[in-house]
């Protein structure tokens, strides 16, 4: 049995749980994280060095990071979906673009979306808050250049790729900034809503 570990306003739960869903999959989540607590346990350690969420478990194991955790439910209980494509080439494309996700994007969009969002506004930095609005845009630009040659992230069909991004940009759409024009990522974002796993676990109330 599958189990998740981690709250469902977390972005990282977010796109593990529209994965499942998308390949139908039954699972388990727990609450943890946050006001939930369990992170900070040695029991919950021992499963996430980091204490950070989701955290995945099956049959004795466990397995953090949530990209890692989107390649391993494909490869273990899905290993010929489009999903996760196992040509090499094709499948390096996807990979590529779920590493910019973390290395390029996670740090500008964290710092607005901790800034305005979970933030009270007597306490916000507005000047670091505005700084990164703008690298995250630029950011968000490079996709919106991506999308304009191919209907979805790595190609011309939904891949892991889009679920790393997708949780993103559902906050970006929904927080009160000022957006650099971005048709292209608009019109995929449209794209991702219609899906019903997308609106189950993204498309939620930002908090």
């Amino acid at each position: 049995m599958l189990r998740i570990w981690g709250r469902i306003n977390s972005s990282n739960v977010m796109k593990t749980l529209w994965l499942l869903d998308e390949l139908g999959l039954h699972y388990e989540r727990v609450d943890a994280g946050g006001v939930f607590g369990h992170t900070g346990t040695p029991q919950y350690r021992a499963m996430n060095p980091l204490g950070l969420v989701p955290t995945l478990e099956e049959d004795g194991f466990a397995l953090f990071e949530s990209n890692a955790i989107l390649r391993y439910l494909c490869n273990a209980h899905a290993p010929d979906s489009p999903l996760y494509p196992s040509a090499p080439r094709a499948r390096g494309r996807v990979d590529a673009w779920l590493d910019f996700q973390q290395t390029a994007l996670n740090r500008p969009q964290s710092a607005v979306f901790q800034g305005l969002v979970r933030t009270a506004p007597e306490r916000r930095d507005n000047a670091a808050i505005s700084a990164a609005v703008a690298e995250a845009g630029a950011i968000w630009r490079i996709l919106d250049g991506q999308l304009a040659q191919q209907a979805y992230v790595a190609g011309d069909a939904l891949t892991l790729a889009d679920m790393a991004f997708g949780p993103h940009v559902h906050r970006w759409f929904a927080m009160p900034i000022a957006r650099p024009d971005s048709p292209h990522l608009h019109a995929w974002y449209d794209r991702l809503k219609k899906r019903p796993a997308f609106r189950t676990h993204v498309a939620l109330p930002l908090s």
